[in-house]
């Protein structure tokens, strides 16, 4: 009489097409999360990039804070920069994200990941007052007539 369950080799066979799906399986999941991630930074950059835009339109001069950009904003992880001139802007937006920059620019074609010189540039309060350990920078200009 034969006992009921699983013999050894079945429970090795088993457990070897699990771990041949973890093995597949999970390249794929961390690329998944490391797209996700860039998109999230690339949309946020050009977030903040719109929204400096739309106020200094509205208003007619920069915004004083970040905060009055948007809500919810990581002001430890991103901050905007700024140059005027007679209504000349040149804003750089960005961020110390430990992201992939490769990706983010995938997805942000402008986006570079050096500074790309703010020396004289106002910075927004509330958010980053440096670019120091900016992983990826977003720089754009527009005049506002």
């Amino acid at each position: 009489m034969r006992k009921r369950g699983f013999s050894l080799v079945e429970l090795l066979i088993v457990l070897a097409v699990i771990a041949a799906l973890i093995a597949t399986i999970t390249p794929v999941a961390l690329n998944a999360i490391k797209k996700a991630q860039a998109t999230k930074v690339a949309q946020n950059l050009k977030t903040l990039a719109s929204s400096f835009e739309n106020k200094a339109y509205v208003d007619g001069t920069a915004p004083s804070s970040i905060s009055d950009l948007g809500r919810d904003i990581d002001t430890a992880k991103y901050g905007v920069a700024y140059t005027e001139s007679a209504g000349d802007y040149t804003v750089v937006v960005f961020t110390t994200e430990d992201v992939d920059f490769n990706t983010v620019q995938g997805i942000l074609k402008d986006a570079v990941n050096s500074d790309p010189g703010t020396s004289g540039y106002t910075f927004l309060s509330g958010g980053l007052n440096s670019t120091t350990g900016g992983t990826v920078f977003y720089e754009f200009s527009f005049v506002v007539y």
